[in-house]
């Protein structure tokens, strides 16, 4: 477990600078600006782009916090003798694994943009130090899962089954 929280927390200091520097830094005719993770879903709905801006939302904010609390929650319950279902925890389990397969999709759609957008004297984008916290935090919430033994979840449940039928 303390791997699992070691990853963990290094993940949640990554998120931290992730959301509070620019994601993207757009030069466009000599004018530069810069937008968040928060100020790119803002922006995009000032557009009219509401189906975008949920998406980046969901996939940038809501998917993470999630994950954090999800693994957080499993690595606390598991740590002693619980009366939770174990199905319902390793479905929990087998969720932020799945999530976190799709993680990176802001990553990727940074890079696709800082790859097509390159007219050097009209605009460029290029991707903000905010880019390398969210992959960093993203890939140490894989590890932190990874680093996770789902076998935990059922190892405390027998020992209640165990204590109870004495």
């Amino acid at each position: 477990m303390q791997r699992v929280f070691a990853w963990w927390l290094v993940g949640l200091l990554f998120y931290i600078p992730a959301n509070l520097y620019p994601m993207l830094i757009t030069r466009t005719m000599g004018r530069e600006s810069d937008a968040t993770i928060v100020g790119g879903v803002i922006e995009l709905a000032q557009y009219g782009a509401w189906g975008v801006a949920f998406i980046v939302f969901f996939a940038s904010v809501v998917i993470p916090v999630g994950k954090f609390i999800a693994i957080a929650y499993l690595a606390m319950v598991v740590r002693r003798p619980h009366g939770h279902k174990p199905r319902n925890l390793l479905h929990l389990f087998e969720l932020v694994e799945w999530i976190g397969r799709w993680s990176m999709i802001d990553v990727f759609v940074v890079a696709i943009l800082v790859a097509l957008v390159q007219f050097n004297l009209i605009a460029t984008i290029n991707p903000g130090i905010a880019a390398v916290s969210f992959a960093l935090s993203v890939v140490f919430t894989m590890l932190s899962a990874m680093s996770f033994d789902s076998r935990r979840i059922w190892d405390e449940i027998e020992i209640i089954s165990e204590e109870s039928s004495k």
